[in-house]
């Protein structure tokens, strides 16, 4: 208990978490609470055919903005972080036109290259998925940087609702794997265009400080986040588009829906509370960097929260894992329970560390941090192919792929705690 207190964090952090974490989660409640009833009107194939899409359109997205939102917590001054934001918003545009081209060119091979023709037609709407991402991540870190976390919630909250609403109403039409498409498309619409409004009308007066010869000067300050950081990300979300390409051929597009069902339902505490906690703590470890006080202390403190917070459900998935799926999600889904007890140890140790990763952007260790990430997405991918040859059962593979990135994530947790005490000393 005394070590406890010790690493207490201020209580306007906590408010700060507290407040995100309201709006993230109602925003979350709103999926979990329909999901018993989109996983009985949707198929494990449609859910498969949503997985591919989405692990498309999120490595496409690391790209939408040269990963220039991260900077805009960085400058001291808001005239430099604004011109920022709109640095991410013009590469945004632009990644998204030459995505469209890329697509209308090779549609029938990237097809072919995906083992899915029903996905043909969909793959158009992947930069509008990818100009919306980048244009509402620039104004999500923009409110984090001004602490305005009730803007934040509120536009989540739409966003779940949106896509929720639209995803039953589409679903008991009988409109398939489009609906759960669609649905993600229009809820992202309706985000980003209501976090816009928002930030135009209390923020609209800072604009005239954005300038073209300002944006050169910050895209060369912060070239380290396209040349580094992009392809950090990008390796790192890369191995999901390539695990579902292999599930899909190895296996079947049943069993690529069953995996992304627990990824959906297991990494929701990573949305819930990682994320919220992250962006907190990006702004509050910046401010104690740029002031040059300790914060190591801060992250141990979080790490040993996460993980205390953590480790119930992952006994609980481990021993009824089979029994919660069934009962919750229909018969459907009994694979994806016996799936989630062999994946469990992974989801532990991933909702620890996804939240502290924000610590080498601030103390300037992201080549060392690509290195980690390297290592750890040809693990994740080696280890699938390797088990697939030597086990088959996906369940066994899993165990496999768990254990062994369970030891990586020890070592890499370890790491991020060093270079945060190193920074200050």
């Amino acid at each position: 208990m005394v070590m406890i207190n010790r690493f207490k964090p201020k209580s306007e952090f906590s408010r700060n978490v507290l407040t995100l974490m309201t709006g993230t989660t109602i925003a979350q409640a709103i999926p979990i609470a329909i999901s018993p009833i989109l996983t009985r009107i949707y198929t494990p194939e449609d859910f498969g055919m949503f997985a591919l899409y989405m692990s498309l359109a999120s490595i496409l997205s690391i790209m939408a903005t040269g990963r220039y939102e991260l900077a805009i917590m960085l400058p001291k001054k808001d005239e430099d972080a604004i011109n920022i934001v709109a640095l991410s918003i013009l590469i945004s545009f632009f990644v998204s036109f030459i995505t469209l081209l890329i697509i209308y060119i090779f549609n029938t091979q990237i097809t072919k290259l995906l083992g899915n023709p029903e996905i043909a037609n969909w793959l158009y709407f992947i930069p509008l998925t990818v100009l919306l991402t980048g244009i509402y991540q620039s104004f999500n870190y923009w409110s984090n940087r001004k602490k305005q976390y009730k803007r934040l919630a509120t536009s989540r909250v739409l966003q779940s609702a949106t896509t929720s609403t639209s995803n039953l109403g589409m679903g008991f039409s009988g409109f398939g794997s489009s609906g759960l498409i669609l649905g993600g498309v229009l809820g992202q619409s309706i985000a980003t265009v209501i976090l816009g409004k928002m930030i135009w009308r209390e923020d609209k007066d800072r604009l005239y400080v954005i300038k073209r010869l300002k944006i050169v000067a910050l895209l060369k300050k912060y070239i380290k986040f396209p040349k580094i950081n992009m392809f950090h990300a990008f390796l790192n979300e890369l191995k999901n588009p390539i695990i579902n390409i292999i599930l899909m051929k190895l296996y079947s597009s049943a069993i690529l829906g069953q995996f992304y069902m627990i990824n959906k339902i297991l990494l929701l505490p990573s949305s819930l509370i990682g994320s919220s906690i992250s962006q907190i703590l990006y702004k509050d470890i910046t401010t104690k960097h740029n002031n040059k006080e300790d914060y190591s202390k801060d992250i141990l403190f979080m790490m040993m929260k996460l993980f205390s917070f953590a480790s119930i459900p992952f006994f609980i998935i481990i021993f009824f894992g089979e029994e919660i799926f069934v009962f919750v999600f229909g018969n459907n889904w009994i694979i994806a329970g016996e799936l989630s007890s062999s994946f469990s140890l992974y989801i532990l140790f991933h909702f620890v560390a996804s939240p502290i990763s924000i610590v080498p952007l601030i103390v300037d260790k992201q080549k060392t941090a690509f290195y980690w990430n390297l290592v750890g997405a040809i693990l994740y991918i080696g280890l699938f192919l390797i088990g697939y040859n030597i086990l088959y059962e996906l369940s066994s593979v899993l165990i496999l792929l768990s254990t062994v990135m369970s030891i990586y994530f020890i070592f890499y947790l370890r790491w991020i705690y060093k270079i945060s005490k190193r920074s200050y000393l």
